[in-house]
């Protein structure tokens, strides 16, 4: 597994971070040694978990929506905006 890690410098010191992992980290005096003490920081976190992939299905467009859809839509938003309308209308009377 190849894992990106961001090396910087600063007051005389390395900092080893791995990228979107910020709480892998690791400061030494040499970039070797912080680039070697986070890797031995993954090795400990592969050991113990996995990298899983998932899929999220992506929302239908509207233009696949079906005109039976389309109208129960219009008709729930239709409610929504009553319900909304009347919860305005009861906390600021005009």
């Amino acid at each position: 597994m190849t894992v990106p890690v961001w090396v910087e410098q600063s007051n005389g010191k390395f900092t080893a971070t791995v990228l979107g992992a910020p709480q892998v980290r690791a400061e030494a005096a040499t970039k070797e040694q912080a680039v070697a003490a986070v890797t031995a920081q993954l090795r400990n976190h592969v050991s113990t978990g996995e990298v899983v992939l998932v899929s999220v299905p992506t929302p239908v467009p509207a233009r696949q929506v079906s005109p039976e859809d389309a109208q129960a839509w219009r008709e729930l938003c239709e409610e929504i905006y009553r319900e909304r309308d009347a919860q305005k209308a009861a906390e600021f009377p005009e």
